[in-house]
C-alpha cells in the first residue's frame, strides 16, 4: 500500500482546529499567531529525527531524501497554536497581565532560565544513547517542571493543558491508524524504540503528546508575563508558593 500523501493530509489536518479555534476565540489570536510562528521554526528540527524516530514518505519524497519535509513545518505550525489556546478556550479561561510587583518577587529571577529549559536541554540530551524522540520527551517535561517552578499560578494550566492536548493528540492519532492501516507500523522506527502500543499507538507518540501540552500550554503566558484569570482582569493577590 503506497502511504506517500497519509503524512501531508495528516498534517493539514490539524489546521482545521487551529482554524476554528482561530475564528471562536479572537482574543487569544496574537497569542496563535506568534506561538505557531515560532513553533513553525522547530519543523526544521525532521532530520534530527529522520529515519532515527521515523521515516515517512512525504511530499516530493524530502523527508527521505533531504531529512527536511514541508509537512513537518505544517505540522509544528499547528500544533504551537493549538497546544497555548486549547486551555483557554476548553475552559473558558482568559488571560490578564502580571502586576509588575509581582514581577519583582524573588522566584521571578529564574523566568528566562525557565523558559529556556527545553531548548538548552534538548542539545545536550540527545547525544545520550537513547533514540532522539526521548531527548524532545525529557526537554519539554523539564521545561513544565521549570514552569511551575517559577510560576506556581500556572501549575493547574500546565497539568489540565497537558492532559487536554494529550486527549487532543490521541484523536488524531487514532485517525491516523483506522484511516491509514499499517501506516505507524511502516513508518515509526517501532523496534528502536520502547516497543509499548496503547491501543496501536507508541508510547513515545502519547509521551510526546503530554509534554508537550504540559510546556506548551503556558508557554505564551509565562513568556508575555500574563496569568489566566476567569475574567481576563489580573488577580490582586500573589499566587501562593
Amino acid at each position: 500500500m503506497t502511504f506517500h500523501y497519509v503524512w501531508l493530509v495528516w498534517s493539514s489536518a490539524f489546521l482545521i482546529p487551529w482554524i476554528l479555534l482561530y475564528a471562536a476565540y479572537p482574543r487569544h489570536r496574537i497569542a496563535m499567531r506568534r506561538t505557531s510562528a515560532f513553533m513553525a521554526l522547530f519543523g526544521l528540527t525532521e532530520p534530527l529525527f529522520v529515519p532515527e524516530y521515523w521515516n515517512p514518505p512525504s511530499l516530493f519524497d524530502l523527508a527521505r531524501r533531504t531529512g527536511f519535509d514541508i509537512e513537518s513545518v505544517l505540522f509544528a505550525f499547528a500544533i504551537g497554536g493549538i497546544g497555548t489556546v486549547l486551555y483557554n478556550g476548553l475552559t473558558g479561561k482568559e488571560m490578564g497581565p502580571v502586576e509588575p510587583l509581582e514581577r519583582r518577587h524573588p522566584r521571578h529571577r529564574r523566568h528566562r532560565i525557565a523558559l529556556l529549559t527545553p531548548f538548552v536541554a534538548f542539545p545536550i540530551l540527545q547525544f545520550l544513547p537513547w533514540n532522539v524522540i526521548y531527548a524532545g520527551i525529557a526537554a519539554m517535561f523539564a521545561g513544565a517542571i521549570a514552569v511551575w517552578l517559577c510560576r506556581p499560578d500556572l501549575l493547574q494550566r500546565t497539568w489540565l493543558g497537558g492532559l487536554l492536548f494529550l486527549a487532543f493528540y490521541t484523536v488524531f492519532l487514532l485517525g491516523l491508524k483506522w484511516s491509514a492501516p499499517g501506516y505507524l507500523e511502516e513508518v515509526w522506527n517501532l523496534p528502536a524504540l520502547s516497543g509499548v502500543l496503547v491501543y496501536g499507538l507508541p508510547l513515545e507518540e502519547l509521551l510526546f503528546g503530554l509534554s508537550f501540552g504540559m510546556y506548551w500550554a503556558s508557554v505564551y503566558e509565562h513568556f508575555a508575563w500574563l496569568r489566566v484569570t476567569r475574567s481576563g482582569v489580573s488577580s490582586r493577590s500573589h499566587p501562593r508558593g
